[in-house]
């Protein structure tokens, strides 16, 4: 197998590389520039070790490069990721290789916005105002301490229903959880800063969208993931 590692942010996998492996430096949250002329590489596979806004960042030229439905994508994640508690990917160095490595490609939801991003692990948006939407059933009305959206563990593979768990938290000593399941959230109101996979939106928003995109993205997972 033919297979590229993309190191971001400084990361190093600290293990040897196997037959058929090649490295690239990148930056934090690499973009067009950075990635887009590795993509023409003859590869099986793209292993990224980094944080989970750098794997959500390769995932964003896989889409625009309209490559998801062909590119099977490793992780190994270098600090606390969202993406490896959904999925069940190991945090240790070795296994996490091993399991990016030697795993099995599984469709996974790719969270989407309206704004041009996408969401592979958590998005956030503390104290949403206004009014909110899980598909046709109203989530919130007013304002709450804190609005969670993950992909859907659970989500088939029908992209055009569910993907997403929509996760509203209320109170800040007694807390009350609203959980909903859905393949869409739109929030609109009050401005609010959202974040997604760790990094903040660079300005506040009126309205915000996640959806579930049409195509998923094939995360390699751990056999006692799949």
């Amino acid at each position: 197998m033919r297979g590229l590692v993309l190191l971001c942010g400084g990361a190093e996998l600290g293990l040897p590389l196997p037959d058929g492996a090649e490295a690239e430096k990148l930056p934090a949250r690499p973009g067009r520039k950075d990635v887009d002329t590795l993509l023409t590489g003859d590869f099986d596979r793209l292993v990224v070790v980094g944080t989970d806004a750098d794997l959500a960042a390769v995932a964003l030229r896989l889409l625009r490069k309209e490559l998801l439905d062909e590119s099977d994508v490793g992780f190994v994640p270098t600090a606390a990721s969202e993406v490896a508690a959904l999925w069940g990917l190991p945090r240790e160095r070795t296994a996490a290789w091993d399991a990016a490595w030697s795993g099995t490609p599984t469709g996974v939801p790719l969270i989407r916005d309206d704004a041009g991003g996408v969401l592979l692990g958590l998005g956030v948006v503390r104290t949403p105002r206004g009014v909110a939407y899980c598909d046709d059933t109203e989530a919130l009305r007013g304002e709450a301490d804190l609005l969670e959206v993950r992909p859907d563990p659970q989500a088939g593979s029908d992209t055009s229903a569910g993907g997403l768990n929509v996760t509203i938290t209320r109170g800040r000593l007694l807390k009350r959880r609203t959980r909903l399941a859905g393949r869409a959230l739109q929030l609109g109101g009050g401005e609010v800063v959202p974040e997604l996979d760790g990094v903040a939106y660079p300005r506040p928003m009126s309205r915000w969208t996640w959806y579930r995109h049409t195509h998923d993205f094939r995360l390699v997972l751990p056999p006692t993931s799949v």
